[in-house]
């Protein structure tokens, strides 16, 4: 059952957050908070939209004092986000988790870049290969629901990671070399006048692996051409990546405890290649009337070939092709006296699957999805503004799987629409130095193309076409203040879901669980100690149950219920920068333990450090991950067919060094 007390602690210092506004004094907590960036809060660029939600922001300057090598470990740092990597220093395969989904974080969590969907349509992992650090400029992180903006998969919320644009001229070039063999290269131009812009990032990057069979390696070339209009701009956004990288797979507990950098998969490989291309526009017709849209394609393969004693050498071939168009109208349309505007948008996606499986049968899918949406944000008065939103989505899927003679398998081919809404309501005060806010919605999840195939009793392929929508309400109470040199934000939630999609190995396929509930609360604050030196903290507890039927009151699977992070960053001035980043992640029920019964993935805690010395055009910058040598396992799971728990490991202590080159 949910602890009471754990709500009433959050929202104890959610209370004392409004009971001690009215004493400060300063800037507005939103304008402080919100006054870079605000992209993700309405889809267009608004420095304070006024909203009902849990927004904040990593800036390129707070990125760059987080020690890590990819940008999952730069979001662990954030209060709510869970992060489940499958090992490896690049990130690669991390699974980012707001609001606690467990197994299906990868559905609930949408990810975005500049704006564009990078979630796929069928059950396969955000590529963050494809995103240099170096061209990230800034991370804004929406906490809850943001299915009326944004759909399908935005149910726990939204992160949306924007590089950089900028006109102004830049050139470098950047060498790192660290633990296990790694070695990378980074560079950097642009270049820009009032006509005209590009933006270029080169990224590579290899290494040996800490694990046997964990080698990776990737190469990216990404960026941005501009043209600048007379009220707009015109530009083209694309990526181009390939990688490769072994699969050491899990190992189950004896493994862990005495060899975590075993594996029981030494020949199994993979490669990953293709491209994104967004080509768009933004134009004011009027100071009141402006256009956002944009036409995207992705296409990606994926090669795998695996070798298993009871199957042999087989391998599959997996091909995915996505296109987009996202025209947004914003209206500054006004309510009488009262300031007023309106989003009115269309998403149209179109997504394909193909699979040629060697030793299995080939299989295929579509996805059509359609969506109408607005929202609404009227300032009631100078510090009170009303939120107000909905959406309607059409989705139309298609699957099917080849005859396959060996396995006496018939073919199976199914097709199913789908259509849900959602909506949104909220209220923001502002006050002199802080900000009150409190939101209510609705939220939905469309099986993705994967949960599409099942089997049936006597193990032939069926359609899943009886999978019906996620669908929920969410509620939420939020605030922040500044204090002076310090600034706190806090929120409160509870998100009830009916149908919640996942996969239940107790009955080998995808269902529609029973309902479910998270409640929680999340903590940040930020506080300048003294002139050089500040510090920042993250709390977040999270409580994921289910709420009837056969597995009542038992926690869903790989949620932490307590996750803390502190960090100190020291500007020492001509002596250098120092950074230390200290991260707590409770203990959380095994992977597939839907009845709870089977014990709890240890909690762990870790320490990454880092320091940097600018020496212009000169900097060095040096790093030490994991700096305990913590053995521990952010992603493990039960195997009731081998009674034992299984385990990717970590990577142990890591030693990195950069160095950089500005022209």
């Amino acid at each position: 059952m949910f602890h009471p007390h754990r709500i009433r602690f959050a929202s104890r210092a959610l209370a004392t957050v409004i009971v001690i506004a009215p004493l400060s004094s300063g800037l507005p907590a939103a304008e402080q908070s919100l006054s870079t960036v605000v992209v993700t809060a309405t889809r267009f660029s608004d420095p304070d939209p006024g909203i009902a939600a849990n927004v904040s922001v990593i800036s390129g300057q707070e990125l760059r004092h987080v020690p890590s090598q990819n940008l999952p470990d730069v979001l662990r740092t954030r209060a709510g986000i869970d992060v489940r990597q499958l090992g490896g220093v690049m990130g690669r395969d991390a699974v980012v988790d707001l609001r606690g989904f467990g197994p299906t974080a990868t559905s609930n969590t949408l990810i975005l870049l500049d704006g564009q969907r990078l979630n796929p349509v069928d059950m396969g992992s955000i590529l963050w290969s494809s995103i240099p650090l170096e061209s990230v400029d800034r991370i804004e992180i929406i906490r809850g629901s943001g299915t009326v903006l944004y759909g399908d998969g935005a149910t726990g919320g939204v992160i949306n990671i924007i590089t950089n644009k900028s006109a102004r001229p830049l050139a470098g070039i950047s060498a790192t070399i660290g633990s296990y063999g790694y070695r990378g290269a980074d560079v950097q131009l642009g270049q820009g006048n009032a006509q005209a812009y590009y933006r270029l990032f080169l990224n590579y990057a290899t290494a040996d692996g800490y694990r046997q069979n964990s080698q990776q390696d990737q190469r990216t070339a990404s960026g941005r051409l501009g043209w600048l209009l007379d009220n707009g701009e015109a530009f083209a956004d694309f990526a181009v990546y390939q990688e490769s990288a072994g699969l050491p797979g899990s190992i189950f507990s004896a493994a862990f405890a005495n060899d975590p950098r075993s594996t029981r998969t030494p020949h199994n490989i993979e490669q990953r290649n293709g491209y994104r291309l967004r080509p768009g526009v933004s134009y004011s017709f009027t100071d009141r009337l402006s256009l956002e849209a944009e036409i995207a394609f992705e296409h990606q393969l994926l090669d795998a070939k695996y070798s298993d004693p009871s199957f042999g050498n087989t391998g599959s071939r997996r091909a995915r092709d996505t296109a987009s168009f996202t025209p947004r109208l914003r209206w500054r349309h006004d309510l009488g006296a009262l300031p007023s505007e309106t989003v009115l948008g269309v998403d149209h996606y179109d997504g394909k699957v193909s699979s040629d499986n060697s030793g299995f049968a080939n299989q295929g899918a579509e996805q059509q999805s359609t969506a109408y949406y607005l929202q609404n944000v009227t300032r009631l008065t100078d510090r009170l503004a009303l939120t107000s939103g909905g959406r309607r989505q059409r989705v139309k899927q298609q699957a099917h799987q080849d005859a396959y003679a060996p396995f006496f398998s018939p073919a199976m081919v199914g097709d199913a629409t789908r259509t849900r809404q959602a909506y949104d309501l909220g209220l923001a005060y502002s006050g002199q130095g802080w900000r009150i806010y409190g939101k209510t919605g609705t939220t939905f999840r469309f099986a993705n193309v994967d949960e599409l195939f099942g089997l049936d009793l006597s193990y032939n392929p069926v359609f899943a076409g009886d999978l019906k929508p996620q669908h929920g309400r969410t509620s939420e109470l939020g605030g922040s203040v500044t204090l002076g040199p310090a600034n706190v934000r806090a929120a409160v939630y509870q998100l009830d879901l009916v149908d919640e999609l996942g996969y239940d190995a107790a009955l080998f396929r995808n269902v529609n669980f029973a309902p479910t509930r998270r409640r929680g609360g999340e903590l940040e604050a930020d506080w300048k100690l003294v002139d050089g030196l500040s510090v920042k903290a993250a709390y977040a507890y999270t409580d994921a149950r289910f709420r009837s039927e056969t597995y009542e009151g038992r926690r869903v699977p790989l949620v932490p219920r307590h996750q803390a992070s502190v960090q100190a960053i020291w500007d020492a001035g001509q002596l250098g920068t120092y950074s230390a980043i200290a991260r707590h992640v409770g203990e959380r029920r095994y992977g597939s333990d839907f009845t709870n019964t089977h014990g709890t993935l240890a909690s762990f805690t870790t320490l990454d450090l880092q320091a940097a010395w600018q020496f212009k055009p000169w900097k060095i910058t040096a790093k030490v991950l994991n700096a305990f040598d913590k053995n521990y396992s952010p992603l493990a799971g039960y195997a009731a067919s081998y009674n034992d728990t299984y385990y990717y490991p970590a990577d142990g202590r890591g030693f990195y060094v950069v160095g950089r080159y500005d022209f």
